[in-house]
């Protein structure tokens, strides 16, 4: 038994030892918004969760003497600080999907209704008999392991339908699947929690599976930070840089490499007449087109946002016209978009390309060269009366 306690409390430890290192991680960082405020929260109801289990173990393997009060007290901290997790979960979905009134009093309450219900009646079935939660053995019983999952199970069903609306409002694929993989976490994290008590109680499948389904998530979520650009969830610049560090992601046998450089015509005039915050939902809305134009294609695509109102591409096509092609659904697709949504302004690209030419060739050169290409596009456009018009 004593070797067990080892095995059961060192997992718990490791547990938390990697849990604490994703905390403090995220501590020192300077994103200190409210979803990273809440992911935390939820990191923090892990690690007293792997504390709590250890305890437990050692009165359970006989470590430490058991007793009926023991027994009970273990057995609450680890309903409370499960339901707690799932709880911290579902306000972490609640922030990163921007449910309004979400930090209210009366929401909070309502939100903390069911663990309150469910706690009266675990004290309630205590003064009736304790010996209902735990038997003569002094191990939990079913109606326990009822309790400790049921709450869980309310705040996971809240979790799941608030991730599947959003997912399906998402026109974004990637954002898609991303309120999908949020939505669905704690039912992975709850099915190790079930498949403990119901197969193996002396095995810490929680511990193992929560463990390895929340590094997942985290080095998911820390690539996601350092490739991405957080307002048009296109390539950011660094990512740019990875990419085109390899010559092999430049050239593709048996395609034409082009190196494409776009930039909205007027950006400041929609800055200075509609604000920066519908500046920000004109990148949005061209980062969407852009991704939709690709989808449509079958060739490979490295899209990304270069900086400011500039975006980059790098397209493998069979030949020149399959990229124009494109890159007049791209001008399209935007025209549409600023129609569909009613915006008080139509926005015209300056789009140029220029040929990766090879060994002798550089991707900074040919960029320079598409760079070009585009101010002269512009240039045109401004003279031809096409720049971006104002409603």
């Amino acid at each position: 038994m004593f070797q067990y306690f080892i095995y059961y409390s060192s997992s718990n430890i490791v547990g938390a030892v990697i849990f604490g290192i994703m905390l403090a991680n995220d501590r020192m960082s300077i994103d200190r918004q409210e979803k990273q405020l809440k992911y935390d929260h939820a990191l923090l109801a892990f690690f007293a969760y792997f504390i709590s289990d250890s305890i437990w173990a050692a009165y359970d393997s006989g470590v430490l003497a058991p007793s009926l009060a023991s027994s009970l007290i273990t057995n609450f901290a680890n309903y409370v600080i499960m339901t707690m997790i799932i709880y911290t979960w579902l306000l972490y979905v609640l922030a990163v999907e921007q449910i309004p009134n979400r930090n209210d009093a009366a929401v909070r309450i309502l939100l903390s209704l069911p663990f309150i219900l469910a706690t009266i009646a675990l004290i309630i079935t205590y003064l009736v008999d304790p010996h209902i939660l735990v038997n003569e053995q002094l191990k939990s019983t079913r109606v326990f392991d009822c309790f400790l999952v049921a709450v869980p199970t309310v705040y996971l069903m809240a979790v799941i339908i608030y991730a599947v609306k959003a997912a399906i409002r998402e026109e974004n694929k990637v954002e898609k699947k991303k309120h999908l993989v949020i939505g669905f976490f704690p039912l992975m994290v709850l099915a190790g929690g079930s498949a403990q008590m119901l197969i193996m109680p002396s095995l810490p499948i929680f511990c193992f599976s929560s463990t390895v389904i929340m590094i997942i998530f985290y080095i998911q979520s820390m690539d996601s930070q350092i490739s991405t650009d957080p307002l048009t969830k296109l390539n950011n610049r660094a990512q740019l840089k990875r990419y085109t560090s390899q010559n092999s992601n430049l050239r593709m046998e048996g395609k034409q490499d082009y190196v494409v450089m776009m930039d909205i015509n007027d950006f400041k005039k929609i800055n200075d007449r509609c604000g920066h915050a519908e500046g920000d939902k004109a990148l949005v809305l061209i980062s969407a087109a852009l991704m939709d134009a690709v989808r449509s294609r079958s060739f490979p695509v490295f899209l990304g946002r270069y900086g400011g109102d500039e975006f980059i591409m790098i397209a493998h096509v069979s030949d020149e016209e399959e990229l124009t092609e494109m890159i007049g659904n791209i001008r399209e697709n935007v025209y549409g978009r600023c129609e569909k949504e009613n915006k008080p302004y139509l926005i015209s690209m300056g789009i140029g390309y220029d040929r990766f030419m090879g060994d002798k060739d550089s991707f900074l050169k040919c960029q320079q060269r598409a760079d070009d290409n585009m101010y002269k596009n512009k240039r045109e456009l401004k003279s031809s009366g096409s720049g971006t018009k104002f409603r």
